[in-house]
Protein backbone atom coordinates (compact mmCIF):
# COMPACT_ATOMS: atom_id res chain seq x y z
CA UNK A 1 0.00 0.00 0.00
CA UNK A 2 2.77 2.33 0.61
CA UNK A 3 4.13 2.02 -2.73
CA UNK A 4 0.67 3.23 -4.41
CA UNK A 5 0.66 6.04 -2.04
CA UNK A 6 4.33 7.04 -2.86
CA UNK A 7 2.69 6.75 -6.72
CA UNK A 8 0.02 8.73 -6.10
CA UNK A 9 1.89 11.23 -3.82
CA UNK A 10 3.95 11.59 -7.30
CA UNK A 11 1.63 11.71 -9.66
CA UNK A 12 -0.11 14.78 -7.35
CA UNK A 13 3.41 16.44 -7.14
CA UNK A 14 3.48 16.29 -11.40
CA UNK A 15 -0.27 17.68 -11.47
CA UNK A 16 0.90 20.85 -9.47
CA UNK A 17 3.76 21.47 -11.59
CA UNK A 18 1.00 21.32 -14.89
CA UNK A 19 1.38 18.00 -16.38
CA UNK A 20 -1.88 16.86 -17.85
CA UNK A 21 -0.94 13.27 -18.08
CA UNK A 22 -1.15 13.33 -14.11
CA UNK A 23 -4.49 15.26 -13.91
CA UNK A 24 -5.73 12.48 -16.92
CA UNK A 25 -4.08 9.98 -14.24
CA UNK A 26 -5.65 11.04 -11.05
CA UNK A 27 -9.13 11.41 -13.12
CA UNK A 28 -8.88 7.68 -14.41
CA UNK A 29 -7.29 6.23 -11.05
CA UNK A 30 -10.68 7.70 -9.05
CA UNK A 31 -13.12 8.51 -11.37
CA UNK A 32 -14.85 5.09 -10.48
CA UNK A 33 -15.19 5.57 -7.20
CA UNK A 34 -16.21 8.83 -6.50
CA UNK A 35 -18.82 7.77 -9.32
CA UNK A 36 -19.51 5.12 -7.32
CA UNK A 37 -19.68 6.82 -4.09
CA UNK A 38 -22.14 9.37 -6.03
CA UNK A 39 -24.37 6.80 -7.37
CA UNK A 40 -25.36 5.22 -4.33
CA UNK A 41 -25.98 8.24 -2.57
CA UNK A 42 -27.82 10.10 -5.35
CA UNK A 43 -29.54 7.09 -7.06
CA UNK A 44 -29.71 9.31 -10.14
CA UNK A 45 -26.82 8.70 -12.86
CA UNK A 46 -26.70 12.36 -13.93
CA UNK A 47 -26.59 13.67 -11.14
CA UNK A 48 -23.66 11.38 -10.02
CA UNK A 49 -21.80 12.48 -12.73
CA UNK A 50 -22.50 16.05 -12.33
CA UNK A 51 -21.68 15.41 -8.72
CA UNK A 52 -18.21 13.68 -9.93
CA UNK A 53 -17.28 16.51 -12.61
CA UNK A 54 -17.97 18.85 -9.83
CA UNK A 55 -15.58 16.84 -7.46
CA UNK A 56 -12.43 16.80 -9.79
CA UNK A 57 -13.20 20.54 -10.91
CA UNK A 58 -12.84 21.75 -7.12
CA UNK A 59 -10.06 19.26 -6.15
CA UNK A 60 -8.10 20.51 -8.82
CA UNK A 61 -8.72 23.55 -8.33
CA UNK A 62 -7.20 23.45 -4.43
CA UNK A 63 -5.21 20.23 -5.56
CA UNK A 64 -2.63 22.82 -3.51
CA UNK A 65 -4.30 22.22 -0.08
CA UNK A 66 -4.17 18.41 -0.34
CA UNK A 67 -2.40 17.29 2.66
CA UNK A 68 -0.53 13.36 2.10
CA UNK A 69 -1.19 12.65 5.28
CA UNK A 70 -4.36 11.89 4.18
CA UNK A 71 -5.81 8.92 1.48
CA UNK A 72 -6.27 11.10 -1.60
CA UNK A 73 -9.16 8.73 -2.49
CA UNK A 74 -11.09 10.02 0.67
CA UNK A 75 -10.28 13.49 0.16
CA UNK A 76 -11.48 13.56 -3.46
CA UNK A 77 -14.82 11.35 -1.49
CA UNK A 78 -14.72 14.02 1.05
CA UNK A 79 -14.96 16.98 -1.38
CA UNK A 80 -18.04 15.01 -3.27
CA UNK A 81 -19.67 14.51 -0.18
CA UNK A 82 -19.79 18.50 0.56
CA UNK A 83 -20.89 19.08 -3.03
CA UNK A 84 -23.68 16.16 -2.42
CA UNK A 85 -24.78 18.25 0.32
CA UNK A 86 -24.63 22.15 -0.68
CA UNK A 87 -26.77 20.38 -4.09
CA UNK A 88 -29.15 19.18 -1.76
CA UNK A 89 -29.68 22.44 0.31
CA UNK A 90 -29.77 24.49 -3.03
CA UNK A 91 -32.26 22.08 -4.45
CA UNK A 92 -34.54 22.48 -1.05
CA UNK A 93 -33.98 26.44 -0.59
CA UNK A 94 -35.12 26.24 -4.21
CA UNK A 95 -32.52 29.21 -5.14
CA UNK A 96 -30.68 29.78 -8.37
CA UNK A 97 -26.70 30.77 -7.35
CA UNK A 98 -23.95 31.23 -9.41
CA UNK A 99 -20.78 29.59 -8.37
CA UNK A 100 -17.42 31.56 -7.25
CA UNK A 101 -15.74 31.84 -9.95
CA UNK A 102 -12.61 33.07 -8.65
CA UNK A 103 -9.16 32.45 -10.88
CA UNK A 104 -9.25 28.83 -11.79
CA UNK A 105 -6.00 26.88 -12.22
CA UNK A 106 -4.58 25.37 -14.97
CA UNK A 107 -5.71 22.31 -15.48
CA UNK A 108 -4.51 21.35 -19.24
CA UNK A 109 -1.33 22.37 -20.75
CA UNK A 110 -1.14 22.22 -24.76
CA UNK A 111 0.83 19.27 -24.86
CA UNK A 112 -1.38 16.76 -27.02
CA UNK A 113 -1.88 13.40 -25.02
CA UNK A 114 -3.25 10.31 -26.22
CA UNK A 115 -6.65 10.67 -26.68
CA UNK A 116 -5.92 13.78 -28.79
CA UNK A 117 -3.92 12.19 -30.72
CA UNK A 118 -6.66 9.16 -31.20
CA UNK A 119 -9.03 11.51 -31.73
CA UNK A 120 -6.45 13.32 -34.72
CA UNK A 121 -6.35 9.95 -36.59
CA UNK A 122 -9.58 9.23 -37.13
CA UNK A 123 -11.62 10.46 -40.51
CA UNK A 124 -14.57 12.61 -39.62
CA UNK A 125 -17.28 10.45 -40.44
CA UNK A 126 -16.75 7.52 -38.47
CA UNK A 127 -15.66 10.03 -35.94
CA UNK A 128 -18.71 11.62 -35.26
CA UNK A 129 -20.13 8.18 -35.25
CA UNK A 130 -18.67 7.65 -32.37
CA UNK A 131 -18.94 10.97 -31.21
CA UNK A 132 -23.16 9.92 -31.42
CA UNK A 133 -22.01 7.22 -28.85
CA UNK A 134 -21.37 9.05 -25.69
CA UNK A 135 -23.48 11.19 -23.42
CA UNK A 136 -25.31 14.04 -24.83
CA UNK A 137 -22.88 16.71 -22.37
CA UNK A 138 -20.05 14.87 -23.90
CA UNK A 139 -21.19 15.11 -27.32
CA UNK A 140 -21.52 18.96 -26.65
CA UNK A 141 -18.28 19.62 -25.10
CA UNK A 142 -16.27 17.86 -27.81
CA UNK A 143 -18.15 19.65 -30.63
CA UNK A 144 -17.59 23.06 -28.99
CA UNK A 145 -14.21 22.81 -28.45
CA UNK A 146 -13.31 20.67 -31.69
CA UNK A 147 -15.72 21.20 -34.20
CA UNK A 148 -16.47 25.19 -33.29
CA UNK A 149 -13.21 25.94 -31.44
CA UNK A 150 -14.03 27.43 -28.82
CA UNK A 151 -11.77 28.10 -25.87
CA UNK A 152 -12.02 26.51 -22.54
CA UNK A 153 -13.90 30.24 -21.37
CA UNK A 154 -16.24 30.63 -24.11
CA UNK A 155 -17.45 26.99 -23.93
CA UNK A 156 -17.83 27.72 -20.10
CA UNK A 157 -19.54 30.87 -20.86
CA UNK A 158 -22.14 29.18 -23.21
CA UNK A 159 -22.60 26.16 -20.86
CA UNK A 160 -22.97 28.35 -17.75
CA UNK A 161 -20.43 25.95 -15.87
CA UNK A 162 -17.26 26.76 -14.72
CA UNK A 163 -14.41 26.68 -16.65
CA UNK A 164 -12.85 23.84 -14.48
CA UNK A 165 -15.75 21.65 -14.93
CA UNK A 166 -15.65 22.35 -18.87
CA UNK A 167 -12.02 21.09 -18.20
CA UNK A 168 -13.14 18.08 -16.58
CA UNK A 169 -15.80 17.33 -18.91
CA UNK A 170 -13.71 17.78 -21.31
CA UNK A 171 -10.93 15.31 -20.16
CA UNK A 172 -13.62 13.02 -18.89
CA UNK A 173 -15.55 13.23 -23.18
CA UNK A 174 -11.83 12.49 -24.98
CA UNK A 175 -10.82 9.34 -22.60
CA UNK A 176 -14.75 7.78 -23.25
CA UNK A 177 -14.05 8.69 -27.02
CA UNK A 178 -10.68 6.90 -27.44
CA UNK A 179 -12.30 4.35 -25.57
CA UNK A 180 -15.10 3.72 -28.12
CA UNK A 181 -12.86 4.49 -30.89
CA UNK A 182 -10.31 1.64 -29.57
CA UNK A 183 -13.14 -0.71 -28.68
CA UNK A 184 -14.45 -0.11 -32.59
CA UNK A 185 -11.32 -0.83 -34.35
Amino acid sequence: MAKADDNVQVTIKKALSGSQIAYSTLLDTYWNSVYGFQLKRTENENDAEDITVQTFSKAFDKLNTYKSEYEFKTWLITISKNIHVDLIRKRKKSLETDGNQDAVKKVLDDTPSGEDQLIREQNLASLLLHIKKLKPHYQEVINLRYFNELSYAAIANQLNEPVNNVKVKLLRAKKLLAEVITHNK
